[in-house]
Order: structure tokens, then C-alpha cells, then sequence
């Protein structure tokens, strides 16, 4: 198969589907994945069909070790190659507490899937990248993170997700280094405040923000702006730049007087 190979997890809804869809137009075949049942992604996934790409969907939740052996081994037995991992899947607290009240359990859940999952997805992938590379020198691949605005910005009432959102950022700076011997370059891309089925519940809390110059782009962000900023990456557009930081975040966390 000549036609390059994305993986994206969290690809069905949100922000993971913007970039699935980024992807699909620029001519990639995709594999997806998430913890619905294959008949409640039917949709998107005949929306990604239909701007040209193959798609693949297994069901896997990327904080199990084993769904994510049994996700690259079925992509392997589809596609036979993968260029690109987008490491999007990830998960908020339900519910957010103050971080004098919040549980272990809360931290243990965000940890697994926002951290430890694409920790580990990564190396997986990476070896096989790696085993690619060493076959053909014109296999291009690349990874990207997607992290948060989080990262850097406290909120104490959702602490664990900060914390496995900058994690995230460290990770990339990790793969970055070791994956660099064999040209595979690895980026985080940070979102701010994206429209998606994450953040609806607090539609009315930004709708207000955003009217009081909470980013000096004064909208909500939307998935296809993250996946335009994917599409740049993956193409090669930042060649040079293995490890760098793509914020889209409107300007959110400019500091200004």
C-alpha cells in the first residue's frame, strides 16, 4: 500500500475527529480508535470515507496494555505499515474536585489513559517505526501528542489532569530525543478551549469568559483548528522541529497586563 497510514486515537468524536478528518484530506488512510462498539462510530467513520480514506476502527481503550497490543497488531493486519501516531485519546475527572478533596482513584484513572497509555502506545509504535525506517529510507513517519493548555495552567478544582497533561509535554521531549537518530520527529500540539462533547458542560462558563477577554482571539477553538495544526506536522511543513510546542489557544495563555 503506497498511501500513508495514521493512527489517532480518540478519532471518532471531538477533537480526535477534526484531525481524522485533516488527515483524510491530505490523502492519509486512517485507523481510529476508542472505547465504543464499531456500530456507534458508523457515522464518522462514513464521513472519513468519504473524503477518501481507508478506515480502521478497534475498539480499545489505550490505558489497557493489552488493547493496545491487540490495536497495533490490528493495524498491522490491515494496513501493513503506520507513519503517523496521534496520540489524542484522553479523559477529564468526573467529577472535578479541589485538590484538597480529590481521590486517588480520580488520579490513578487520568493517569492510566492521559499518560501512561500513549506512554507506552508510543513504544510500541516507535519500534515498529523504527523497523520501517531500517527497510525503506523514504519512510516518513511522525508522532504527535496532543497535550492541553493544562500543561502550564493551574486548575485546582481538576489537578490530576494538569499533572497528566504535563507529563504528556515531558514525554514528548523524551521521544523526541531518542527517536531522533532515526529521523522520526515527535510534537506536542496544545489545545485551549476547544468546542467538543468535553467541554460542552461548561459552554455557558467559557461563552462568558471569552466576552471578558479570556484569549485574545475571543472564540471557542474548534477541532478542526487542532487538526489543521496535525495536518502541518505530519505533512513535514515543521520538518526541523522535533519537539516543539504548537499552541492553538487563540492567544489564551499570553500573559498581558
Amino acid at each position: 500500500m503506497s498511501k500513508r497510514v495514521a493512527l489517532v486515537t480518540g478519532g471518532s468524536r471531538g477533537i480526535g475527529f477534526g484531525i481524522a478528518q485533516c488527515l483524510a484530506r491530505d490523502g492519509l488512510d486512517l485507523a481510529i480508535c476508542g472505547v465504543r462498539e464499531a456500530g456507534g462510530v458508523a457515522e464518522p467513520a462514513a464521513q472519513l470515507r468519504a473524503l477518501g480514506a481507508q478506515v480502521l476502527y478497534v475498539q480499545a481503550d489505550v490505558a489497557d496494555a493489552s488493547a493496545r497490543l491487540r490495536l497495533v497488531a490490528a493495524v498491522k493486519e490491515r494496513f501493513g505499515r503506520l507513519d503517523v501516531l496521534v496520540n489524542n485519546a484522553g479523559v477529564g475527572p468526573k467529577p472535578r474536585a479541589d485538590i484538597l478533596d480529590a481521590t486517588e482513584e480520580s488520579f490513578d484513572e487520568l493517569i492510566r489513559t492521559n499518560l501512561r497509555g500513549p506512554y507506552f502506545l508510543t513504544q510500541s509504535v516507535a519500534r515498529w517505526m523504527i523497523e520501517q525506517r531500517k527497510a525503506d529510507a523514504r519512510f516518513r513517519a511522525a508522532i504527535v501528542n496532543i497535550s492541553s493548555i493544562s500543561t502550564t495552567v493551574a486548575s485546582t478544582d481538576r489537578g490530576d489532569y494538569c499533572i497528566s497533561k504535563a507529563g504528556v509535554s515531558m514525554a514528548t521531549q523524551l521521544w523526541a530525543a531518542r527517536l531522533g537518530e532515526f529521523e522520526i520527529p515527535v510534537y506536542e500540539v496544545r489545545p485551549g478551549v476547544i468546542k467538543s462533547d468535553m467541554t460542552a458542560a461548561a459552554t455557558e462558563k467559557y461563552d462568558a469568559l471569552f466576552l471578558q477577554g479570556l484569549a485574545i482571539q475571543p472564540r471557542w477553538g474548534t477541532p478542526e483548528d487542532v487538526g489543521k495544526a496535525v495536518a502541518a506536522l505530519v505533512r513535514g511543513d515543521f520538518a526541523y522541529s522535533t519537539g516543539a510546542v504548537v499552541m492553538v489557544d487563540g492567544g489564551l495563555t499570553i500573559q498581558r497586563l
